[in-house]
């Protein structure tokens, strides 16, 4: 039997697995998103279409945003044919990453039509939004967050940042900015080893079993790196986003961001080259290009055509 109906605006990466996970755990789900390629997708698979986002609020009570930026959630939210046109709605739960001072304004532009929102954004890329695994940070009353739980539950791990709009957001700005920057470095490590000749394979088994292991070298490298697919889920443009976001938001508050500063510059010379819809582990695909070399992994091929380099080399030097 079918539980509630709630709605879904924004199906694409991330919202497209998240409203598959509502439907597996037996909710209905009006879902909008201008590609319509993904809507009809998930149509097949069990939800509704609606025309709007204010179509949306005019079917569901709890509704659930996954967009790409602070513009887009603001004009879904509160904008023409947005969800405070809507007359059903009364609770929007907000995956998105868009920075306390958005949330804030969303909040206060939604709670002027007694509706709540709960800034809700999540970590754990598509592989964490398909298994139901993301770290969901949350701040909202405390009332409403044990409300919601059970249906938070279903995304993944929940955990209460604090009752104000915007304290979640602060945090998932602080989480990105560190897996931008254990990104950045890693690459720069791991280019000056595979130049001096190390295996990177090798390099990262030494990494992972020391102190320099990290969520790039445990997780981004071996998947999308070491094999040459840079397909690890997450766009260059969202990623310079989120770190962009998140030291404005520090250099605001007074907290001086050196590194992070400089994982911005990366992340926006990434964005220049290699495009935003690039994934974001092409910032290794940079150091690469300065370093001469590239980050992968060895086949047997390879090492044996290495192998038969070295001894010819050496006959040379012994001939002459």
């Amino acid at each position: 039997m079918a539980k509630e109906l709630v709605g879904f605006v924004g199906t694409g990466h991330m919202g497209g697995p998240m409203t598959l996970r509502l439907l597996a755990a037996g909710y209905d789900v009006c879902i909008y998103d201008r590609d319509q390629k993904a809507v009809q997708a998930l149509v097949k698979k069990g939800a509704v279409a609606a025309k709007s986002a204010a179509d949306v609020a005019n079917r569901a009570e709890t509704i659930f945003l996954s967009l790409p930026n602070p513009e887009i959630v603001n004009a879904v939210a509160l904008g023409k044919n947005g969800l405070i046109e809507g007359k059903k709605v009364k609770c929007v739960i907000d995956f998105s990453t868009i920075g306390p001072k958005t949330a804030v304004a969303v909040f206060k532009g939604l709670s002027a039509n007694k509706v709540s929102y709960v800034d809700a954004p999540v970590s754990g890329g598509v592989t964490g939004a398909a298994a139901g695994t993301l770290a969901v940070m949350v701040s909202c009353p405390k009332a409403l967050y044990a409300k919601l739980t059970p249906i938070l539950a279903t995304f993944g791990k929940t955990f209460h940042l604090g009752e104000g709009a915007g304290q979640a957001q602060t945090m998932k700005l602080a989480n990105n900015l560190l897996a931008g920057a254990a990104l950045a470095v890693s690459s720069e490590a791991m280019v000056m080893g595979v130049k001096a000749g190390l295996d990177p394979q090798v390099m990262l088994d030494v990494i992972n079993s020391g102190s320099g292991r990290n969520s790039a070298t445990q997780d981004k490298f071996p998947r999308a790196i070491l094999t040459g697919t840079f397909d690890f889920g997450f766009a260059t443009a969202l990623s310079y986003k989120d770190v962009r976001l998140c030291v404005d938001e520090a250099e605001a508050m007074g907290v001086p961001m050196v590194v992070g500063a400089a994982v911005r510059q990366m992340l926006a010379v990434t964005n220049a080259t290699y495009g935003p819809d690039s994934d974001f582990t092409s910032i290794c695909k940079v150091v690469e290009d300065w370093g001469g070399v590239k980050v992968r992994k060895i086949t047997a091929k390879k090492a044996a055509k290495k192998v038969t380099k070295k001894v010819t080399k050496k006959a040379k030097v012994v001939k002459a």
